[in-house]
C-alpha cells in the first residue's frame, strides 16, 4: 500500500480535465454554478450538472452534495459548500465541507478525488490557511478506513501549487500523533 505522502498529490493544472472518480466544486450552499471553479465546471460539464444541483436545492454551509460529472472526465462532482452565495468562506466551513466531501466519496466507494483550493478564489479565503486546513483534513481522512486511494489537489497556478507543496512538507514532518496539532515554524 502507498504511504500517506504518496496518496496526496499536489499539482498545477485544470481541475476540469482530471480523470478521477470525482472532482470537487468550490460551491455555495445554493449550488448555483456561477463563476470561478463552479463556472468552469458548468461550462465543461454541461447543463446537466446545474440541473442536478437545482434538483438537490440548497444545502447547509459546511456540507457537500454529489452530482454526476456530466461531460467531464470525472464521473462525479462533489459540491463542497464552504460559503453562502455571494458570501465568504470561514476556516470552520472549509474544514467541514472538505471533510463532508471526503465522506461522500468514501460512502460511494470512490478511489480518487481532486480538489481545488476551495474558498481561496472568489470567496477570498487566505491560500496558506486553505492549504493547511484542506491538507490536514485529507491526511486525517486517509489515516482512517476509506475507499479513497489518492487525493489530488489541483491548483490553478504556480503560486498556489507552491503554497500547498510547502504546507504539505511542513505537515509531514510534524509528530504523527497530532495530525491537527500546532502549526510548525
Amino acid at each position: 500500500m502507498k504511504s500517506l505522502a504518496e496518496r496526496i498529490v499536489i499539482q498545477q493544472g485544470d481541475l476540469t480535465e482530471m480523470d478521477t472518480d470525482a472532482i470537487v466544486n468550490a460551491a455555495n450552499n445554493d449550488l448555483v454554478l456561477g463563476a470561478g471553479v463552479a463556472g468552469a465546471i458548468r461550462r465543461k460539464g454541461g447543463d446537466t450538472i446545474q440541473r442536478e444541483c437545482d434538483a438537490i436545492g440548497s444545502i447547509p454551509v459546511g456540507y457537500a452534495a454529489i452530482t454526476t460529472g456530466g461531460k467531464l472526465k470525472a464521473r462525479f462532482v462533489i459540491h463542497a459548500a464552504s460559503m453562502q452565495l455571494g458570501g465568504k468562506t470561514s476556516a470552520d466551513t472549509l474544514r467541514r465541507s472538505t471533510a463532508h466531501a471526503l465522506r461522500i466519496a468514501d460512502e460511494r466507494g470512490l478511489k480518487s478525488i481532486a480538489f481545488p483550493a476551495v474558498g481561496a478564489g472568489i470567496a477570498g479565503f487566505p491560500l496558506k490557511e486553505c492549504a493547511e486546513i484542506m491538507l490536514r483534513e485529507a491526511a486525517r481522512h486517509l489515516k482512517g478506513e476509506t475507499s479513497l486511494e489518492t487525493i489530488y489537489f489541483v491548483l490553478f497556478d504556480e503560486v498556489a501549487e507552491g503554497i500547498f507543496t510547502r504546507m504539505w512538507k511542513q505537515i509531514q514532518v510534524e509528530p504523527t500523533s497530532d495530525a491537527a496539532g500546532a502549526k510548525g515554524a
